[in-house]
């Protein structure tokens, strides 16, 4: 087995983006609001946008959840009839040869993925022209009963499903009900299918989140009869032989692996093996009932990302309003310390952006709706719950004003070169 990391730089410079999904612009597709957010990007100095899968969500939004791991949502299309020619049809589907046959088995449209496609293709190479990349998300599990199942049912089991202990977001768990790998027979079969599921995701992103990262170490396996997830156990997952293989054909990986939850260093020795960057997230820091709270500042890495926020967390200043007085001191104790001129009793937001933009991680990464120092009306998804994902920006909210003051912390942390060159009072930051 390869000892090399599979992992290439997701940033190879100091860089920050904005976490927003394509449901959550104006309107709730692709097309004009989609270039107009890449355009104020552009104009907040920012490199990245991040995207939550663009796959097909289930009943309830949730893109968590798809019927299929490679089909992307007919829903984000600007134009759902546009016209495609049986040229077109025939050399996606010869591309796509590996997984086509099952979405159409499954009741799918070619031609709604060919459609996507080409907006997709278009809007990407809006943003590389303006210096944005795309980020995308990978959900580790598939839809039950969905084509991937049906597909090649002898990649899942059935006595098991999966789901996660007791964690910072359920006190119970989260019985999440997806099928579980049988991962020995991926491994038998050189686990093309993660090779190709990947390669799909790099054939629409420039970098990609693979969630839940540490089921690739381990795996929270509930029985399939269990009403809730507590009855779950820990089984071993497939290690580094899945990236391996991928990289193997795709070359490195531009991956950030999602390291949230119950982590044990296992985990953490996989994603250093790898290469890859992990995550850390400002509202779970200021916490002192951990004797290592790896999300607190003095914990942060360069090879890393840090996020004001997730789309599982509730926004910043909903988060604020609700923290306990004793984790509220040591954040403003932490802002003191670290220079932070904002007030976080009165912008709790731009607070912990400025914090999470000075930190030494490689990318720093926050929510639109933290820009806009939106309340808990902002919230995208509750886990555990269902419903959710349903919140959309206003035309015209994010305005000229805010990207100027994002531009202005971005060139102070050193994370927008032109300007952090041009700037004599970037601020110098450990680790660079």
């Amino acid at each position: 087995m390869s000892t090399q990391a599979t992992g290439s730089p997701v940033t190879a410079r100091r860089a920050s983006g904005v976490q927003l999904h394509v449901t959550s612009l104006p309107g709730g597709r692709l097309g004009a609001p989609a270039r107009e957010f890449v355009d104020w990007l552009a104009e907040a100095g920012q490199s990245v946008w991040q995207v939550l899968p663009v796959t097909i969500p289930d009943r309830h939004g949730s893109p968590y959840k798809s019927p299929s791991a490679f089909a992307a949502s007919p829903g984000l299309l600007e134009h759902p009839d546009a016209e495609v020619s049986p040229d077109e049809l025939e050399d996606f589907a010869e591309r796509q040869a590996y997984w086509a046959g099952s979405w159409t088995a499954f009741g799918g449209d070619l031609a709604d993925q060919v459609r996507f496609e080409r907006e997709w293709t278009a809007l990407r190479d809006y943003g590389r022209a303006r210096g944005i990349r795309l980020m995308g998300d990978v959900p580790i599990y598939v839809a039950p009963d969905g084509a991937d199942e049906r597909a090649w049912p002898e990649f899942f089991r059935s006595d098991a499903v999966a789901g996660v202990p007791p964690d910072a977001y359920a006190a119970e768990g989260q019985l999440w009900g997806n099928p579980l790998y049988r991962w020995d027979a991926l491994a038998a079969d050189g686990y093309r299918w993660w090779t190709e599921r990947l390669r799909r995701t790099f054939d629409l992103f420039d970098l990609v989140r693979v969630d839940h990262f540490r089921g690739f170490s381990a795996f929270w396996a509930v029985p399939a009869e269990a009403e809730t997830a507590l009855e779950g156990r820990w089984e071993p997952g497939p290690g580094r032989s899945v990236f391996d293989a991928a990289a193997a054909e795709l070359g490195p990986l531009p991956v950030l692996a999602e390291d949230l939850g119950d982590i044990d260093e296992p985990v953490n020795e996989l994603r250093r093996a790898l290469g890859f960057p992990g995550m850390a997230v400002l509202q779970f820091a200021f916490d002192p009932g951990y004797e290592v709270n790896t999300h607190d500042p003095d914990h942060h890495e360069v090879n890393q990302v840090v996020y004001t926020g997730t789309h599982d967390n509730d926004t910043v200043c909903g988060w604020w309003a609700d923290l306990p007085e004793h984790r509220r001191e040591r954040a403003r104790a932490e802002c003191a310390s670290r220079g932070i001129a904002v007030d976080i009793d009165q912008e709790p937001s731009w607070a912990l952006i400025e914090l999470a933009f000075a930190a030494p991680c490689g990318l720093a990464m926050t929510q639109a709706q933290d820009v806009l120092s939106l309340g808990s009306e902002g919230r995208m998804n509750a886990p555990g719950t269902e419903g959710g994902w349903r919140w959309q920006l206003e035309p015209g909210a994010l305005t000229t004003d805010l990207a100027q003051r994002l531009r202005a912390v971005t060139a102070l942390n050193g994370r927008h070169p032109g300007d952090a060159d041009r700037s004599p009072s970037a601020r110098a930051v450990p680790g660079t």
